[in-house]
């Protein structure tokens, strides 16, 4: 096995999965069902483009609210069009559902990309009120802050957002490394210190789990392998695999790694990691 903050290492499979999902939810009745809040492009996949159709495909049912409709991906030169969802919206969408009797059935919450940083304050509130009505329900919040490189844009005052009530709030946060350093004031730049600063989110908030869905440069072998650590607070796993070349960076992997990250745990029967006592 791999010490994440000693020297020796060697690659890890990732299982069991079974350690880190949510209790017992088999199909007997009826699927897991997520509340999917984060963007919509018409051309592409990108935000619920990119992951909806795969949860379905896994069994699982998903609600989609979309917080913005963009013709495509904020990654073009040529630039895009469409606009936010309203803020309200969202939770009346939320209040709908409950209306007919149907919150209580959430079993989790996946956010992703914001339109607007009042849509941040929207959601954790549809995130209160889910577990209200489903205190099991599971908040798995992709915090996306935006990507130059790639040219993921984001409205001002997202990454605050994230920073300070994401991070308290979510159960499982699904950073990649650019947005784990903005989380925490820190600049990791190896496996070790990715794994140091997921732990102080798991120390500061709610989080049980943080997925770095992207080493990139902190990464083992970033020229050559696309690799990813799963933190608790005492373990941690890390995957590669080959990295594949592309003229321009692709969208939407981010988006659909976190959402099959979120249908894995909730198709395992079991219970995701707690911090360890005290003392």
């Amino acid at each position: 096995s791999w010490d994440p903050l000693g020297s020796s290492y060697t690659l890890m499979r990732f299982g069991p999965a079974r350690a880190f999902a949510l209790g017992a939810r088999g199909f007997a009745s009826r699927p897991p069902a997520v509340l999917s809040i984060q963007s919509h492009v018409c051309y592409g996949a990108a935000g619920n483009s990119a992951a909806v159709f795969p949860m379905r495909r896994l069994g699982v049912e998903v609600w989609p609210v979309n917080t913005v409709q963009f013709s495509n991906h904020t990654q073009y030169a040529e630039g895009w069009e469409g606009l936010p969802t309203p803020t309200e919206q969202i939770g009346l969408l939320a209040k709908g559902i409950e209306r007919i009797g149907a919150l209580g059935r959430c079993s989790a919450i996946l956010s992703g990309y914001l339109g607007t940083e009042e849509q941040g304050g929207a959601v954790l509130d549809v995130v209160r009120r889910v577990k209200a009505a489903n205190p099991a329900a599971l908040y798995c919040c992709d915090p996306v802050m935006g990507h130059p490189a790639k040219g993921c844009v984001v409205p001002e005052g997202v990454q605050r957002h994230h920073a300070e009530a994401s991070a308290a709030s979510a159960d499982v946060l699904c950073p990649n490394v650019l947005e784990l350093g903005v989380m925490t004031g820190s600049e990791p730049d190896t496996p070790q210190a990715v794994v140091r600063a997921a732990r102080a989110l798991l120390g500061a908030g709610s989080a049980r789990l943080v997925l770095v869905k992207h080493l990139a440069h902190a990464g083992l072998s970033p020229d050559d392998s696309f690799e990813m650590l799963l933190v608790g607070h005492e373990e941690a796993w890390h995957i590669a695999t080959p990295l594949l070349p592309f003229g321009r960076p692709p969208v939407g992997v981010g988006d659909l790694t976190s959402a099959l990250f979120l249908v894995g745990l909730l198709q395992v029967d079991c219970t995701l990691p707690t911090a360890p006592a005290a003392g």
